[in-house]
């Protein structure tokens, strides 16, 4: 027997009203479940946390209405476009606009963020998709292949794969790593309106307006099954994330489809409208569907929804027999995403007509265009780029609280539901000791004992130190009051090794900063490197740093040495301002290393040529050198993955 659905298993949480004018797209962020994103008709892009009632940040820079936005996997990165063909990215954590990207003739109709570095892939109504290097500035490539509006796309898991589908009812493979078609997959009668990658398995599935989803083998490339009779369009799908089910969003129903065969596990009953969005938290579904300038969010509690087992009758196709099922219907058939390299067929180079690109009618867009280019120009760097080095590690979701039910669900939620409700913050998890304690559905690997290889820059309390121990003695209350001389002697007391370290970095930092105030840079850097301190010299070049003019090609060649130590240290904080460093001088000088180490000899004597040469190749001698590290830490996970993943795309050309 089945296990009983539960009457309530979905809630309308909230509803807001997003925007001065119309609602014409939003996103919901996948790593957390709680961050909303929306941009309207007032050419705004509003950042919400769900289940709270203000906008947490509201960007602006598009001159037209936003048609389409998209969060990227951290959480850090939010690309928009517009109607008017350009496409922005802003940094959250700035709150700035990171790069403009122009080149479509039309309306950016999706958008969405590769697994892993910087890029972006766009589909616009002038039926173009664009693959651009938010690094470089620049669009890659161009696909073309649709007849109409791209209206969807989306990467594979490891980042090989672009899935786009169309109103010209087709849905089409694109090989990164080839830039070019696989394959085109047709049947469908309507325009396809949403794709979604399997998790795990070699296999898409595809929603369209003809009210059907089709589930195709990326292996054999056929169709493996056809679902039909949804109540509406198919306006979201989402594989749940152990991939035994697919979540289907309609007009007014939740329902949970299985494959081979093609089954109906469930359906729940809830009036969201035009459902835009779908993300899985704690057990939990949220949905998004907007309504002119209204956003509303819902709540399904999956563990009262049927996805395995015996199958529940579909109330719309009751009159319909069942399919027959397969003992095993959570057994994958196919492989997972982890494919040998492929020889690389070269790719059809893009040529770009100026006149033909769509302008904008500001002299900063103007200059956006003309740099809007990226091509890339070996077909050996597809396979580079897009090829992972390693299985793909997903970032979990956030640490936070399932939404409580309403209390009329049941005695124990209508318990739960009258305990203060813990606060959900976007940007800082819950601590530990304030989240009540309550059965976990999902268990964990317990964190390793001992000090971490890598120690994060902020934390809540020092490594192998007790705070107890620097704290001075509980007096007795019968005891006279201390003078301020013995009770400094008191607090000072058995602390001589920190005062010693304490008093030696203080001196240290005097003898740079006497040497910086007579304004030589090169001078002051030679100084902290001598000291051979790495905190001093991570104090400076977090000065340095700030500003970029400061580089000079002399400076590079005593800093480099210092940078290799510090991609190496176990301080995040060391690693982060290594990185940074060395992003700087890859930037600004890596193209002049290689132009002038290319130049040929010249005629006659040049001192200043031959310093510049001598310079030249002691710094490249140098970031060969630390390209070996930046490689093998750019599988990495986390933020240090994705700077060194970056690095690696910058050190390229070393090679």
């Amino acid at each position: 027997m089945a296990t009983p659905v539960v009457t309530k298993t979905a809630w309308k949480l909230q509803e807001i009203v997003a925007h001065a004018s119309n609602v014409s797209s939003l996103v919901l962020g996948k790593a957390s479940g709680r961050l909303l994103a929306t941009g309207g008709d007032d050419c705004r892009v509003n950042l919400w946390s769900i289940n709270k009632p203000n906008c947490i940040m509201s960007l602006t820079g598009h001159t037209s209405p936003v048609e389409s936005v998209r969060l990227n996997t951290p959480e850090e990165l939010i690309v928009a476009g517009s109607q008017s063909g350009s496409i922005r990215v802003w940094d959250l954590e700035a709150a700035k606009i990171l790069r403009t990207l122009m080149g479509h003739k039309a309306n950016i109709c999706s958008l969405d963020f590769h697994p892993y570095g910087e890029f972006v892939a766009s589909g616009s109504q002038d039926t173009n998709i664009k693959l651009w290097d938010i690094r470089r500035k620049g669009c890659v490539f161009r696909y073309r292949g649709h007849s109409q509006a791209v209206r969807c796309l989306r990467f594979s898991p490891d980042g090989k794969w672009l899935a786009s589908a169309a109103d010209d009812h087709t849905v089409k493979l694109w090989d990164l790593t080839a830039g070019k078609m696989m394959s085109e997959f047709p049947g469908h009668t309507g325009p396809v309106n949403v794709v979604e990658f399997h998790p795990n398995e070699y296999l898409l599935a595809s929603g369209s307006s003809d009210r059907t989803i089709r589930f195709w083998d990326l292996e054999k490339f056929q169709v493996v099954s056809c679902i039909e009779g949804e109540p509406g369009p198919v306006r979201s799908v989402l594989f749940n994330p152990d991939g035994c089910c697919l979540y289907s969003g309609c007009q007014d129903s939740l329902r949970v489809y299985g494959w081979e065969p093609e089954r109906c596990f469930d359906v729940v009953l809830v009036n969201w409208g035009k459902v835009a969005d779908l993300a899985i938290c704690n057990d939990q579904l949220i949905g998004v569907a907007f309504s002119q300038s209204n956003v509303s969010s819902y709540v399904v509690d999956l563990t009262r929804v049927t996805r395995t087992g015996t199958v529940t009758q579909d109330p719309v196709q009751a009159s319909q027999p069942q399919t027959q099922q397969t003992p095993n219907p959570g057994v994958s058939l196919r492989r997972i995403y982890e494919r040998p390299s492929t020889t690389c067929s070269k790719p059809q180079r893009v040529k770009h007509n100026s006149e033909s690109e769509r302008r904008s009618p500001s002299s900063e867009d103007d200059k956006d265009e003309r740099e809007s280019r990226a091509e890339i120009q070996n077909a050996e760097d597809y396979n580079e780029i897009f090829q992972p080095k390693n299985s793909i590690s997903r970032t979990p979701p956030r640490r936070s609280e399932p939404f409580p039910a309403p209390p009329e669900d049941d005695i124990a939620t209508a318990k739960e539901a009258s305990k203060p409700s813990p606060a959900m913050d976007v940007q800082l998890p819950v601590p530990s000791q304030e989240v009540p304690a309550r059965p976990s559905v999902m268990t964990s690997t317990p964190a390793p004992k001992g000090e971490p290889v890598i120690i994060p820059a902020t934390r809540n309390e020092p490594i192998g130190l007790k705070a107890s121990d620097f704290l001075p003695a509980v007096k007795v209350p019968q005891q006279a009051e201390l003078v301020d001389e013995d009770a400094m002697s008191q607090i000072r007391k058995g602390h001589d090794t920190m005062c010693v370290v304490l008093t030696s970095r203080h001196k240290n930092l005097d003898t740079v900063r006497a040497v910086w105030t007579t304004g030589d840079i090169k001078t002051s850097v030679d100084s902290a490197v001598a000291i051979n301190d790495l905190s001093v010299v991570v104090d400076l070049l977090n000065i340095v740093n700030q500003k970029a003019s400061l580089w000079k090609l002399d400076l590079c060649t005593t800093v480099l040495p210092q940078i290799e130590k510090l991609l190496q240290s176990k301080y995040e904080s060391y690693v982060q301002t290594g990185c940074t460093s060395l992003k700087l001088i890859l930037q600004r000088f890596l193209p002049l290393i290689t132009d002038i180490l290319a130049a040929p000899p010249s005629v006659g004597v040049d001192i200043s040529r031959e310093e510049r040469l001598h310079k030249c190749r002691l710094c490249f001698k140098q970031l060969k050198s630390i390209s070996g590290l930046v490689k093998s830490r750019s599988g990495l996970s986390g933020r240090h993955g994705s700077a060194f993943r970056e690095l690696h795309l910058l050190m390229a050309s070393l090679d």
